[in-house]
């Protein structure tokens, strides 16, 4: 009778624990489906839970180098269009220098065009002080302050740094955000020295005031001076344009990188619907016959008897 009453025991017993698996079973594809993840805790899969965190950790880590490609982006853009502006601004001085080296002006017409030429040179000198993103001195290096000071006798000087920093776009690669001013703005003179646009601007709108004997050769001197700082200008123009592409090439790159490891992650980690629908149907099937089972035996008379 004992050993009866013990393998009614251990039936029971094995039963319970069948159907708790069971209903456990059952929880558990029900979170992967709720929760989108066939992991619940990494020792599911070792392996595949530490990839996902690798991958996790270079998803985060790309969101930092988005930061800085859009940091660099908006710099670069708005050096562009500075850029541009100081362009207009320059072609309308050639075109004033063009008019004062003609021999037909009377000096108070071409004092007036001396007038227009220093207000260029003030145009010049903001622009050259356009603030970045941050608010700092877009072409003044790592300066925080202007680029630019106006000494005494109304010169433009540079005061900011000799060199501008870079961002990290990823995959060990970066960009200068923007440039320094002389890079772009200053040039040889032609005697060995160096000059900029707006010395050039200044000089010319003040010979045309009555700073020099012949202000129409003075006029025809600059022409050339004017060109070789759009020229200048321009090619720093090339440089932005050409680092705003490479910004994008980069940005392409994180793109297909991202799709990739979200992929992966799929692949790894998410919950297949269909097969998990599947194996949870099948799961509740088999969980509601062996209640049924359960209680239809532990109903028949034998047991009844030996409990």
């Amino acid at each position: 009778m004992a050993i009866l009453s013990t393998s009614t025991s251990a039936f029971f017993e094995r039963s319970r624990t069948d159907i708790k698996a069971l209903r456990s079973q059952a929880e558990r594809l029900q979170g992967q489906l709720s929760g989108g993840s066939k992991l619940d805790r990494s020792s599911d899969d070792p392996v595949a839970a530490s990839r996902l965190r690798s991958l996790s950790r270079l998803e985060q880590l790309s969101g930092i180098d988005k930061a800085n490609a859009s940091r660099a982006n908006a710099d670069l853009t708005l050096a562009d269009g500075a850029m541009s502006d100081m362009t207009d601004a320059l072609i309308r001085a050639k075109e004033l220098a063009t008019q004062a080296a003609g021999g037909t002006l009377t000096a108070a017409q071409r004092s007036s065009i001396g007038d227009e030429l220093l207000q260029i040179q003030g145009n010049l000198v903001a622009l050259a002080n356009a603030r970045d993103s941050s608010g700092h001195a877009l072409f003044g290096g790592e300066n925080t302050g202007d680029a630019y000071t106006l000494d005494a006798g109304g010169n433009a000087r540079y005061v900011g740094t000799a060199a501008t920093g870079s961002l990290p776009l990823g995959e060990g690669q970066s960009v200068i955000r923007s440039m320094t001013g002389p890079e772009f703005l200053s040039f040889p003179n032609g005697a060995g020295g160096q000059t900029d646009l707006m010395a050039t601007v200044k000089a010319l709108g003040d010979a045309l005031k009555g700073g020099t004997a012949d202000p129409a050769g003075a006029a025809q001197d600059a022409l050339a001076s004017l060109q070789t700082g759009l020229d200048t200008l321009t090619t720093g123009q090339t440089v932005i344009g050409t680092r705003l592409a490479w910004i994008e090439v980069t940005g392409d790159r994180r793109v297909d990188l991202s799709t990739l490891r979200s992929t992966e992650e799929t692949d790894l980690g998410a919950t297949d619907i269909a097969s998990t629908i599947a194996r949870l149907q099948e799961t509740l099937t088999v969980l509601e016959a062996s209640q049924a089972s359960f209680a239809k035996l532990a109903n028949l008379n034998l047991f009844s008897t030996l409990n």
